[in-house]
């Protein structure tokens, strides 16, 4: 929304331009070509302008910071640019060879002062509207490069306080995402990159039913996510060049180092890698299997056994929170609620298992 609302006011500064180049005499008032041209010409090169801009699909920044800074920038560079085109400006004498010998030397020596001295500040406004439309549609479209915090500009990776959370594929489709940050026990800015996004798509388009039901409970949660008013969830659009050639896993590792952030998944194998890089990783299976009640030894349970172990004698139950429970002697009990006395618990980054031995039927 506010790139449209800076391409509208891009195209309004045009149009209000061309008739500038009406009214400062620069144009012959008798020639209906080069009236309209003067009148079209800003608004065409307006048009294209825009339409490079918006070929180039970039991340938005701060809409006030970026406005901020780009006018800075964009005045500057165009002052600059101005200083260096005055040598080609024509005086008042050179000028009068622009102008018709049919009209008589006092009307040419005024046509060619009106010239001289309309021809720079048209040239140094329009200067100043291009540069200053560019600096600031290019901050907009870059804020994983650098922050702009005014009055002061800060590098992403000297950011103070908490870092931003990348999502992978996982853990999106996972879902339980959703309800750990509406408990706003994350107060970071969430990350979704779109190759995430184009994967999540692309599972959802499966022709395997099971599949496609996953994608589009992934999809489905980033939905809920994004339409959360109190969460901040950011689309990371960006195609940064290291990503070229790698796989989805290593460039949310790539994405992780580029931004200095921490990356939220539930897979195994990328929580490996990604810690293996130095990267901080948060495991929602870490975090469930730390909220789970702790279990000693010797504590009774009660759980019902629901099938058999892998060993002999073993049954297989399951607590409330789908932690696992094996029970030793608890085949020839399953479909029942039993009491067992905990012997040992296995903690993994996959889930917790507790392990018992039968005491008796409730």
């Amino acid at each position: 929304m506010a790139l449209i609302i800076l391409r509208c006011i891009f195209l309004m500064v045009a149009i209000a331009l061309g008739l500038l180049f009406i009214r400062s005499g620069l144009i012959p008032q008798d020639n209906p070509w080069m009236f309209w041209g003067a009148l079209a010409g800003p608004i065409l090169l307006a048009v294209a302008v825009i339409g490079v801009d918006a070929a180039i699909r970039q991340k938005q920044l701060d809409v006030i910071s970026a406005v901020y800074f780009g006018l800075i920038v964009g005045l500057f560079m165009a002052y600059v640019a101005f200083v260096a085109l005055t040598p080609l400006f024509p005086t008042a004498e050179e000028a009068r060879d622009y102008f018709s010998k049919d009209l008589s030397p006092q009307a040419r020596a005024a046509a060619a002062d009106r010239f001289a001295k309309a021809l720079p500040a048209a040239v140094q406004l329009t200067l100043g509207l291009i540069c200053c439309y560019v600096c600031i549609s290019l901050l907009m479209q870059t804020r994983h490069d650098f922050r702009f915090i005014i009055p002061y500009v800060e590098f992403s990776r000297e950011v103070k306080g908490s870092k931003p959370c990348i999502l992978d594929t996982s853990v999106v489709i996972d879902g339980r995402i959703a309800d750990v940050v509406e408990t706003q026990i994350f107060d970071c800015q969430l990350i979704m990159p779109r190759f995430v996004i184009s994967e999540l798509q692309a599972i959802a388009d499966s022709s395997d039913r099971l599949r496609r039901s996953r994608g589009r409970r992934g999809l489905d949660i980033l939905n809920r996510l994004r339409s959360n008013p109190e969460i901040d969830l950011d689309i990371f659009e960006r195609e940064l060049p290291e990503f070229a050639g790698q796989s989805v896993d290593l460039k949310l590792v790539i994405l992780a180092k580029h931004i200095d952030g921490k990356l939220v998944t539930n897979d195994y194998n990328l929580n490996k890698v990604a810690r293996l890089q130095g990267i901080h990783v948060v495991n929602l299976n870490d975090l469930a299997n730390a909220l789970k009640p702790v279990f000693l030894p010797g504590e009774q349970v009660q759980v019902r056994v629901v099938k058999a172990g892998e060993e002999p004698g073993q049954g297989v139950g399951y607590l409330d929170d789908g932690t696992m429970v094996v029970v030793e002697s608890g085949r020839d009990h399953i479909n029942e609620q039993v009491t067992i006395a905990v012997t040992s618990v296995l903690q993994t980054s996959a889930g917790r298992m507790v392990f018992g031995r039968y005491e008796g039927t409730v």
